[in-house]
């Protein structure tokens, strides 16, 4: 069977991290590995990991270093890491991006990281109230200063970063102040992504989010963004929307009709579909037992990619089903229901869509028409959903560059 390309999301301290934010969902994957209390991707497991993939066929080689915290790793795992790269992809394009809570990135990580072009994703989720809410150390105290100093250091050096806000119940009232605080900061590339948890009864967790709150967030921010903003803001949302428009292509998973985009590797090598759902009924195998051809070609890693197209049978006459593909199973299938639940989110996304699409359309069409984008071969706009569809690299306009390893 004829492999489709894709990326790795790399958690080479597992769930291992220097903070204990209340909202971590990840945090409880280390059960999954109760052997150790310490979890560190090994240098065979590195190696194998670096030189399988580069010997596979890809467009863009890409590597998505997350947690837990990945810093937690040193300095020298990614120096080795480079090293490893540099050995087995000679002329291949490599991406490599981490995402960090910015706690152990001092001025020498951060001169590492633009060296050799890492794209760095910091958490920050607005004002220090709003952040040191629920993004704090084990103890008790708060990041946000620390999270700051980091930054300088990127900016310091040059590395290039973009901001990942978590939207919760301490900043989802507050949509407009978050974006002007990151704006008024100089940040000029921003995410937002919603906290969606359920205890085990299926009750929303206290600092999680429902569906309105989440399309008044969106709406809020989307206001602010295009009165003056459109042009030199990126935010990954709108960055996705656009370019579905212009080349009728899918830059965030959720918007894909299929969730056969990505490989989660955990520290010891195991293999696992998404972030989401690294569970032992989903494990896919281990790279240091199985090839990528093989665990990609398994009819686990295609039921699930499959199940994302199971979406509810009112979202087949929905209008805005172009741009969500029913939403990320997960927000569907929580609390032990099916799959083709309507999303949790599914009200505010209809909210957004409603609010926004007419002024999405006449920014698509204004800048092709001046020329600011490269002219795709057809235009498109709302063009007719395939289920198909997905996006392999996840590459982002403005977002992420296509880098070399060497300087």
């Amino acid at each position: 069977m004829q492999s489709k390309p894709f990326t790795l999301l790399i958690k080479p301290t597992s769930a291992d991290c220097n903070l204990r934010c209340t909202y971590c969902f990840y945090l409880c994957k280390s059960g999954l590995y109760p052997e150790s209390r310490l979890h560190r991707m090994s240098e065979e497991v590195l190696e194998s990991m670096i030189s399988g993939y580069l010997s596979t066929e890809q467009p863009v080689y890409s590597f998505g270093w997350q947690g837990g915290e990945p810093t937690l790793m040193g300095l020298d795992f990614f120096k080795k890491a480079v090293e490893l790269q540099e050995k087995y992809g000679k002329g291949k394009a490599i991406s490599n991006s981490l995402q960090s809570n910015g706690i152990l990135i001092d001025d020498e990580f951060a001169k590492f990281l633009a060296e050799y072009n890492f794209l760095v994703g910091i958490s920050l989720d607005g004002p220090a109230d709003i952040h040191n809410r629920y993004r704090n150390h084990a103890d008790g105290s708060d990041t946000h200063h620390k999270v700051l100093n980091a930054i300088e250091s990127l900016r310091r050096n040059k590395t290039e970063f973009n901001i990942l806000t978590l939207v919760n119940k301490a900043n989802v009232n507050r949509g407009r102040e978050v974006y002007q605080y990151l704006l008024n900061e100089g940040f000029l590339f921003h995410q937002y992504i919603p906290c969606v948890e359920f205890d085990e009864k299926g009750n929303l967790l206290p600092f999680a989010i429902t569906g309105e709150e989440w399309g008044r967030f969106l709406c809020d921010v989307y206001d602010e963004w295009y009165k003056n903003d459109t042009t030199r803001v990126s935010v990954r949302l709108f960055d996705a929307v656009l370019n579905h428009m212009i080349y009728g292509a899918y830059t965030v998973c959720h918007m894909g009709g299929n969730c056969c985009q990505y490989f989660v590797v955990e520290h010891n090598g195991d293999i696992y579909p998404c972030d989401f759902y690294v569970e032992k009924e989903l494990k896919l195998g281990s790279l240091l037992e199985n090839s990528w051809s093989e665990m990609q070609n398994s009819d686990k890693y295609h039921s699930f990619g499959r199940g994302k197209a199971d979406w509810n049978k009112n979202c087949t006459s929905c209008e805005y089903l172009t741009y969500c593909s029913g939403d990320c199973m997960k927000h569907r299938a929580y609390s032990g229901n099916e799959l083709s639940s309507l999303s949790w989110l599914c009200k505010g996304w209809k909210m957004f869509y409603n609010h926004t699409l007419e002024g999405f359309r006449r920014l698509a069409e204004y800048h092709v028409r001046k020329g600011n984008i490269p002219a795709p071969e057809r235009f498109f706009v709302d063009r007719k959903f395939n289920r198909n569809d997905q996006c392999y690299c996840g590459s982002l306009r403005k977002y992420k560059k296509c880098h070399g390893f060497t300087k």
